[in-house]
């Protein structure tokens, strides 16, 4: 009897991660592949203001979004290099490697850092955005935490594999401010599928009262699945807007290593008085209770 050398000689595939399965949310409310132009429509509008969220699909195409992320990592060789701690007052976050090197999970003012990032920023159509929000928003390039970029991975090393429910409007009260509206523009570096965890949220819950934005679920240390949550997914070049009075979380990947990690870009609109961050900034209490959690 002959065996086929091409059969023994092949190799079994690798198992294939399960697949996530999406929550109820995803059934009932359908995500709309809208593109952005200019300033919001009316039918985007809508749908944001009701829900706290939207997705434009292809904000810039794949390889303007590949291009970011190699400005991302020269980045983190900076920083590293430089041995830096924080910016603007600003803690970073870092994870390590399986060879004990490391590398920045969160890396905040990244516009102050990077030319390429500062460029992208000049986009006209993020002056539409900033419209929609209401009269008065800004980009907050050196407010808050400017723009931040984030990295989860889910690895041993890594600090930042997910994040626990959170309003980002609680902050607001670690700067003796009342919670106001807050809006949050995600630029995604790579693919978000189910499968690297990502962003979910409580949809309408920025309409609630304070009250129920701070008590409803333990900031940061609650991270279990809600029934009621949504997972926004998303491809390399999409764009995000979430209101930062939502709840939402970071879900953990399924997935380790390289093929783990997520990659966003955050920028904040700002509205009220401009309060600008310099490298004599000390560091927001608010961080230290984050560190206190973990993150």
């Amino acid at each position: 009897m002959q065996i086929d050398p091409v059969v023994a000689s092949a190799k079994p595939a690798p198992p294939r991660p399960p697949a996530v399965e999406l929550p109820r949310a995803n059934r009932v409310i359908q995500l709309p592949d809208f593109t952005l132009d200019g300033d919001l429509t009316a039918e985007q509008s809508d749908f944001f203001e009701t829900y706290g969220f939207i997705r434009f699909k292809r904000f810039v195409a794949r390889e303007r979004a590949a291009a970011l992320y190699q400005a991302v990592l020269e980045i983190d060789r900076k920083l590293v290099a430089d041995g830096r701690e924080k910016v603007n007052g600003v803690p970073l976050i870092f994870g390590t490697r399986a060879d004990g090197t490391r590398y920045v999970q969160r890396i905040p003012f990244a516009s102050l850092q990077s030319d390429v990032f500062h460029s992208f920023l000049q986009d006209p159509r993020f002056s539409g955005i900033t419209r929609t929000a209401g009269p008065g928003y800004r980009i907050a390039e050196d407010e808050r935490d400017g723009l931040v970029i984030n990295r989860f991975r889910n690895e041993a090393g890594a600090k930042y594999k997910r994040l626990g429910w959170h309003t980002d409007s609680l902050r607001d009260l670690f700067y003796f401010e009342k919670p106001r509206r807050y809006l949050n523009v995600g630029f995604y570096l790579t693919d978000s599928p189910a499968e690297v965890g990502g962003l979910r949220v409580l949809p309408c819950t920025h309409n609630q009262p304070i009250s129920s934005m701070l008590t409803r679920k333990m900031h940061f240390l609650d991270d279990a699945p809600d029934p009621d949550e949504l997972a926004i997914t998303a491809e390399a070049g999409d764009l995000t807007i979430h209101d930062g009075r939502i709840w939402h979380r970071t879900a953990l990947s399924t997935l380790t290593g390289d093929a783990s990690e997520r990659c966003v870009s955050y920028l904040p609109l700002m509205d009220g008085p401009l309060k600008r961050k310099t490298e004599s900034s000390k560091m927001p209490f608010y961080f230290r209770l984050k560190g206190l959690v973990g993150y």
